[in-house]
């Protein structure tokens, strides 16, 4: 639909206008203001008043000035191309902006968020003229880079039956490659097709969640794992790593896709994003990382409501790759930038302010986002997921804040950040105490059936011991260590034992920074069977001076850097090394 004049400029307050006059125009409505034609959004309507929210620098806009609506929501455009691409919070794409305006993003700029020019080899599925299709049937595909294959996808509204499919060749996104009939009449449906980003993509149903999303991370995996289909809160303060532990799940989870979103975060912290994440190797391909990842960057210094889109336009994205089939893994950083947006622009439309001055409805909000993860069964009845990590930026690390605490409530997942063990140089530092996952059911059956029966039973039993090791920190703390006996003595022993060889994981180590769950479960095994035996050891009287001086020790601390993911038979000579020295010990002892 052609712009057309709705209304005029009343009032301007930031990048929340007030406009006068409105006549043809509804709730939501992607509009622009101003000769410059800002893009803008309809957020609230009273009779012949509107707000709405600008998503470019609204300076020099005066009263009187038109505002022209474009009878759509605002909407992204999705297709091949998206796959490798830099945009804003909007969907601009930042690399094309640089070439037209140089370092600084012209206002009222426009350019096509998929390129028109690009021609791309679209080979036809399988269908017979006159086969009837619905919504999100698979007419053909694309081969967008190496490892992805396009599907093209009929829109979700469209359905019918087939009057005609382009034979293959090559075309640009705009040109179309079927003919539907429809009941209004004949569709043409190229490529490339548009949806609101605040409305979720439809899906035929929502599937049990029951296949962990693996991420290499050993304190992730083993002791607070997530689904495919999952939704994570990575809460904490300043310099604890949340990014950086969003980076690793980005390279080494399994999910096929991954959208990054950068919300609101520092400049100089997406540029080393934008800079760093081509560079990183895919280590399924060893290609870019890029191939398989979209990239949305809305930095704290640009308009504070294209900050609050990000989070749609970026959810929208992985739904419509979900819709293809495939596992998507979003990393939003930072949700907390994000509900600062939402109560910067609550208070320049003088709402009621909630606690902490946030909004009333940010519950609602924060729900709406995480809600759109999930496993599906989509409309082409392929299996699909959308998992969501969140990270949280709470001030001063304070968990009690409102965003943290509303985020909990809607997300099965919780990794929250320690400042200490960021201190002590203990990475990933998420805490064993404060974290937990709700998800540890759905993928028992997986992880047994992966690497063994013994998996719950293994997991619980080194959880209980790290709580139990806090209790007895405390007792250390007034006493000192000498006051416990050795086999209270012993489990403080095993748990920095497991702390040091299991939990803490180098990033930049070659074998250290991915472990694959075999690896997992043979690591965790042998640290037990050290602490089973042991501990029956020193129930019939041996001290724990003879058991830290057995060699074996040494090896099963550096296990994580000597044995590489695909050397099972090294943790059995290691695994017989432990139990031929612990018999030794006893050897010894009985014979005195």
């Amino acid at each position: 639909m052609e712009e057309r004049i709705v209304g005029q400029v009343r009032r301007v307050n930031g990048p929340v206008i007030e406009a006068a006059g409105i006549s043809d125009a509804m709730m939501l409505e992607l509009v622009r203001v101003g000769e410059v034609r800002l893009v803008g959004e309809i957020i609230k309507l009273a009779g012949d008043r509107a707000i709405i929210q600008v998503y470019e620098d609204s300076t020099g806009i005066a009263p009187g000035d038109n505002i022209f609506g474009s009878g759509s929501p605002l909407s992204v455009e999705l297709g091949p191309g998206l796959i490798g691409t830099i945009y804003d919070g909007i969907q601009r794409p930042l690399e094309r902006i640089l070439a037209l305006s140089g370092n600084f993003i012209q206002r009222g700029i426009r350019t096509p968020s998929l390129d028109r020019e690009k021609r791309w080899l679209f080979r036809p599925a399988d269908l017979a003229v006159g086969s009837p299709l619905t919504g999100g049937s698979v007419i053909g595909t694309v081969q967008e880079t190496q490892r992805i294959e396009h599907r093209v996808l009929l829109p979700p509204e469209v359905s019918g039956a087939l009057k005609s499919l382009a034979a293959e060749g090559e075309y640009t996104v705009e040109e179309p490659v079927a003919l539907i009939e429809t009941d209004r009449g004949e569709r043409a449906v190229p490529m490339m097709q548009r949806w609101p980003i605040r409305t979720p993509r439809p899906a035929a149903e929502r599937l049990p969640a029951s296949r962990p999303l693996i991420t290499g991370q050993r304190v992730i995996d083993t002791l607070f794992p997530v689904v495919r289909g999952g939704s994570v809160a990575i809460p904490g303060g300043f310099g604890t790593g949340k990014t950086m532990t969003q980076h690793a799940i980005a390279k080494w989870c399994d999910a096929e896709i991954i959208v990054y979103i950068g919300c609101g975060e520092r400049g100089n912290e997406m540029t080393d994003v934008l800079t760093e994440f081509p560079k990183l190797i895919d280590p399924r391909t060893g290609r870019s990382l890029m191939e398989r990842t979209v990239l949305i960057a809305n930095t704290s210094n640009m308009p504070v409501s294209a900050r609050e889109a990000s989070i749609y336009t970026g959810a929208t994205l992985a739904e419509y790759y979900r819709d293809q089939g495939y596992d998507v893994a979003i990393m939003a950083d930072s949700t907390s930038r994000w509900a600062e947006a939402l109560r910067e622009l609550s208070g320049r439309m003088e709402e009621m302010p909630a606690e902490e001055g946030f909004p009333a409805y940010l519950p609602t909000r924060i729900a709406e986002f995480y809600e759109r993860a999930g496993a599906m069964k989509t409309l082409a009845g392929q299996g699909g997921s959308v998992s969501i990590v969140g990270a949280v930026s709470p001030p001063g690390g304070d968990f009690s804040e409102p965003v943290t605490q509303h985020t909990k409530r809607f997300v099965r997942c919780f990794w929250a950040l320690d400042r200490q063990l960021a201190n002590a140089r203990h990475y990933p530092a998420i805490s064993w105490l404060e974290s937990y996952s709700e998800y540890v059911e759905e993928v028992t059956s997986w992880w047994e059936q992966e690497v063994g029966g013994d998996w719950t039973a293994d997991r619980a039993e080194i959880l209980d011991l790290l709580h139990r090791e806090v209790r007895l920190q405390q007792v250390v703390k007034l006493v000192g260590p000498d006051a416990l006996p050795d086999s209270q003595r012993f489990i403080i022993e095993v748990c920095t034992l497991f702390k040091n060889a299991f939990l803490q994981q180098n990033a930049f180590d070659d074998v250290d920074r991915y472990s694959t769950v075999e690896k997992q479960a043979r690591m965790l095994a042998l640290i037990l069977t050290y602490w089973r035996r042991g501990a029956e050891a020193i129930r019939r009287g041996m001290t724990l001076v003879r058991l830290r001086r057995m060699k074996v020790l040494q090896d099963v601390v550096k296990m994580k850097f000597t044995i590489s993911n695909d050397e099972p038979g090294a943790f059995d000579k290691l695994a017989a090394r432990l139990e031929r020295s612990l018999d030794q010990l006893e050897e010894i002892y009985e014979e005195r």
